[in-house]
């Protein structure tokens, strides 16, 4: 609605209608100035089209979704009984929501409506539930997406991995369209909308372009506010060198902060799919610096960002110019033959690869493994898996053809659909259609960090791990060599994370039966990252162990010991087993010239 009074023209102290405009002339101003900023917007989104840097084609996701949607639909058709059923269920909820809110209007009291699930934080704004308009599309809304689960759940003619595909899907849409999502049905919005005569549309609109600028055409939805944060300077600071660097990767030593040391240098491999520092990110919050401090001599692997020139590049030369080619740079750095390694998520999947292959080449240079959120077997992979099918991996591998890689920000909008309520939809509401910049957040800001990957590398995990799961089967194959995950006979460290989405627990936990060796599994509180990168001075979380495994993940948790905060000193405790000789300190000479500085220039790409 629109008013016509100035405000100059209000009585003073008179009560101001809050979704009324307080200036026409400025907000008629302001509209075309977010026009405007829409302009540029469009033409930041069609540029790289005109050029030919950019082709549009169907994504593959939405053709997938077309065609799951198009069973779905097909199911409940085949019957007419079937389909009149599911809409009287669904006209019998909007009777229910009109009935309510007629009483309602007429001072009559009603029962409690429909409500959100506990935690879901679109509708906190009061006027959800005191405004009978906001009232009633919150609870139309509520029915339909209630519903539309419900004839997934009841859809009985299809096959396992449709239904995954159905749930997803659905619930992409229905989150999509939330009325908390548009200016008109939201009453925090349409205030704001008012109350600043608009000027809110004008920043969104500026900072849409901006984005879209960013992306090269593609949107880079930013999380969080990207000028605070500066590798080697707010991130990334824990001190060290770059002591060796090949087309793929570079090997970063960090110096150490204790007299002593142990023996066994640590050696980490990151994921690929993301940059290295989110365990270096700020130094309250840095594992690479809290096991620097514990007496490791850490080494990362810092992966290079790749582009054409490593299209061929698979798990191969992955394992070869990265791990061993690491190996090799520890032995050299510290005349030490041994080490403990540490692989997080893919990481780890690569790095349980590798030794797997060390053990049929008698290669015991890795004493310990330890897997941080790791799958090797993929059969509960998750909400990821509804990606992966046989057309859906061989239409990326013909985008990758063109190009040699899969760019960064398709992986990284696949991560944050796994959770599109918390890592899309709040952040498309506050910077575009509020105009506020996100606040800042080091682990935000690392996860819009986002990096390309090789086809070959690509191509080879979809298939090898998602789709055909090889690895766990022993049909994977590295330098022309199957891979038994049983040959692994080395102490194993496993960590699951309860929340995670991407590493569901019961996925991890179902991998630690393949190893050959002792396993010691544990489950920490939160989620992918933040059960990750928990330490122990911030007290939060907690964590389960208990001596062996189980059949399933419920009946380990039954007979789990649950300890407070972080699992660090757990895994430092259990590192120290495995061997706690301590050696002096492994001083970088300062005098040589080393290659750079951490964290190094392949993190920077």
């Amino acid at each position: 609605m629109a008013g016509t009074e100035e405000p100059k023209e209000r009585e003073e102290g008179a009560p101001v209608e809050p979704y009324l405009v307080r200036d026409p002339e400025r907000f008629a101003l302001n509209l075309a100035r977010a026009l405007e900023e829409a302009g540029r917007a469009a033409a930041a989104w069609a540029r790289p089209r005109e050029t030919g840097e950019r082709r549009d084609v169907v994504p593959e996701p939405f053709a997938d979704m077309v065609k799951t949607f198009s069973k779905l639909t097909e199911y409940w058709l085949a019957e007419p009984s079937r389909a009149l059923e599911a809409q009287t269920r669904l006209l019998s909820g909007y009777m229910m929501i009109w009935a309510s809110s007629v009483r309602r209007l007429s001072g009559a009291p009603t029962e409690n409506g429909i409500e959100p699930e506990p935690g879901d934080k679109r509708f906190a704004d009061p006027d959800w539930a005191r405004n009978a308009f906001f009232d009633f599309l919150k609870q139309a809304y509520l029915v339909t997406t209630r519903w539309a689960a419900d004839l997934v759940e009841n859809a009985e003619g299809l096959d396992e991995h449709s239904l995954h595909k159905a749930r997803f899907y659905v619930r992409q849409l229905t989150e999509a369209l939330s009325p908390s999502n548009f200016i008109l049905t939201n009453p925090q919005l349409l205030r704001e909308t008012m109350e600043s005569d608009g000027e809110n549309l004008v920043r969104g609109m500026r900072m849409l372009a901006e984005d879209l600028m960013t992306g090269n055409g593609e949107l880079k939805l930013r999380q969080s506010d990207r000028r605070n944060f500066e590798l080697g300077k707010t991130l990334a600071t824990t001190p060290g060198k770059v002591v060796a660097r090949n087309d793929l990767a570079e090997i970063i030593q960090y110096e150490p902060s204790t007299r002593r040391v142990l023996r066994r240098p640590l050696i980490i491999v990151p994921p690929w799919i993301n940059k290295f520092y989110v365990l270096d990110l700020n130094p309250q919050r840095s594992f690479i610096r809290w096991a620097v401090e514990q007496g490791h001599t850490v080494f990362v692997i810092s992966w290079v960002n790749p582009d054409e020139r490593h299209a061929a590049h698979g798990w191969d030369e992955y394992v070869t110019e990265g791990i061993e080619f690491a190996l090799a740079t520890i032995a050299k750095q510290t005349g030490e033959e041994k080490v403990n390694a540490v692989g997080y998520c893919v990481g780890g999947t690569l790095l349980a690869a590798d030794l797997a292959l060390m053990a049929q080449e008698k290669d015991q240079r890795i004493a310990s493994a330890t897997f941080f959120t790791t799958q090797v077997d993929f059969t509960h992979a998750g909400d990821l898996k509804v990606f992966v099918d046989e057309e859906q991996i061989a239409a990326l591998e013909r985008a990758m053809k063109e190009k040699g890689f899969l760019d960064g920000n398709r992986m990284a909008t696949a991560f944050n659909m796994l959770r599109a309520r918390d890592l899309i939809w709040p952040y498309v509401v506050n910077n575009y259609l509020r105009g506020r910049e996100p606040l800042p957040f080091d682990l935000l800001h690392w996860n819009a960090d986002s990096t390309r990957m090789s086809a070959a590398n690509h191509s080879y995990y979809l298939r090898n791990c998602y789709l055909e799961n090889n690895l766990a089967r022993g049909l994977a194959r590295l330098r022309g060599k199957n891979l038994f995950l049983s040959d692994i006979r080395i102490p194993v460290y496993n960590l699951a994370a309860m929340d995670d989405h991407i590493a569901p627990a019961r996925s991890v936990f179902q991998g630690s039966k393949l190893f050959g060796g002792p396993v010691e599994f544990v489950l920490s509180g939160s989620g992918h990252i933040a059960g990750v990168i928990n330490p122990p001075a911030l007290g939060k979380y907690r964590y389960w162990t208990r001596q062996g495994l189980a059949e399933s993940l419920e009946d380990w948790l039954s007979g789990a010991q649950e300890m407070p905060g972080s699992w660090w000193p757990h895994w430092q405790a259990w590192v120290e087993r495995q061997e706690g000789e301590r050696v002096p300190a492994r001083r970088l000479d300062k005098r040589k010239k080393w290659l750079a500085d951490a964290p190094g220039e392949y993190v920077r790409a």
